[in-house]
């Protein structure tokens, strides 16, 4: 594992009020940087005073977009602080990196690299109800040539930024509209990676449903057009007569951390849960029925995110009478007090360091 070098920040910036964070928007004194090439494997791990990374125009991410990125959060607790099982998001990066053809980034580089930021950027974290420091390691192709090839040269960067609650007015339902024009991704293709293209590629419904007064789009598959994938850039939950629905990973589907998570605690709940196609013709019939009894989103910043109403071929359907559900709402309370430290963690999900 390669030693990593420190460059503190001459001058610290003056933090913001950690009441009125919003999400992105502050970020902290340092950065972690590595790079890589085909013959020296990672090197030069340093971490230096968070600012511009210089770029050469040619570089193979600008023309290509040869790049990956994760989300993840830390905690803080009485004498440090606590990630959420932060080695499922290395080994989704390291997929991610694969499909993208950029190098496999070593689990010790990844943690020893992150606890060191973090622990010099510890009073950063800030500790009020519902706030975390946010983590995004992301990852670069950074060849200074325009052949289209696999990429021999990338840089490997974690920036932490501290943010509020996502809800900060509550934990309130969102209108979902189905899209039925765009896709989000194909199998095959780099849906299960987390890359920027496929964000890029949604932006466009994205924008189309907030002018409609939509909080976002629930994606159908990008063959069939009947099977749906994911809300937003969220994976997506339902509970139709009693059994928690939710589209399986045929490739074109993100693998969520807590989507998994949410899987596993459902099943410890004793709730039959199905990884299967599920197509809108059957949701929207189930919604008719009222056998559509929750529906929610799972993501790193909302955790779970309830859904109230879902509009589809001119026809809006209500689900949970556009309140938050019950599962919905035991499932948020258990993982954020797993992650916060309120609750027991009976699976070994919680990763803690303690800063000296």
């Amino acid at each position: 594992m390669c030693e990593i070098k420190i460059e503190k920040a001459q001058q610290l910036k003056q933090k913001p009020d950690f009441s009125k964070l919003g999400f992105g928007k502050y970020f902290t004194d340092h950065m972690f940087i590595a790079d890589y090439s085909d013959d020296k494997g990672w090197y030069n791990a340093r971490i230096v005073p968070f600012g511009y990374i210089p770029i050469h125009p040619a570089s193979t991410v600008l023309h290509y977009g040869a790049e990956i990125f994760e989300g993840m959060k830390a905690y803080k607790t009485a004498d440090g602080y606590q990630m959420f099982r932060p080695r499922e998001n290395i080994k989704r990066m390291n997929d991610s990196a694969a499909r993208l053809c950029l190098p496999s980034i070593d689990e010790d580089l990844f943690l020893n690299g992150l606890t060191t930021l973090i622990n010099l950027d510890y009073n950063w974290i800030p500790d009020s109800e519902g706030t975390s420091l946010y983590i995004r390691p992301f990852m670069f192709g950074n060849d200074e040539s325009l052949g289209v090839h696999a990429v021999h040269n990338a840089t490997f960067v974690i920036i932490l930024s501290p943010v509020g609650s996502y809800y900060a007015t509550g934990l309130s339902p969102v209108k979902i509209i189905i899209e039925e024009q765009d896709v989000r991704a194909v199998r095959g293709g780099t849906g299960y990676a987390k890359c920027g293209g496929n964000y890029a590629a949604s932006l466009r419904a994205g924008k189309r449903a907030a002018d409609k007064g939509f909080s976002q789009v629930l994606w159908l598959d990008g063959v069939e057009r009947k099977y749906i994938e994911e809300v937003g850039a969220m994976n997506v939950m339902f509970k139709i007569d009693g059994k928690i629905i939710t589209p399986e990973l045929t490739g074109s589907v993100l693998p969520g951390v807590t989507r998994k998570s949410c899987i596993e605690i459902l099943k410890d709940w004793g709730y039959d849960v199905e990884e299967r196609l599920l197509s809108v013709e059957e949701l929207t019939i189930a919604a008719k029925e009222n056998r559509l009894e929750e529906a929610w989103g799972t993501g790193t910043a909302a955790v779970v995110s309830p859904i109230g109403h879902l509009f589809y071929d001119n026809q809006d359907y209500t689900v949970s009478n556009n309140q938050i559900g019950e599962l919905t709402q035991r499932l948020y309370d258990e993982l954020t007090g797993i992650q916060w430290g309120k609750r027991e963690d009976k699976r070994n999900w919680v990763y803690k360091v303690k800063v000296k």
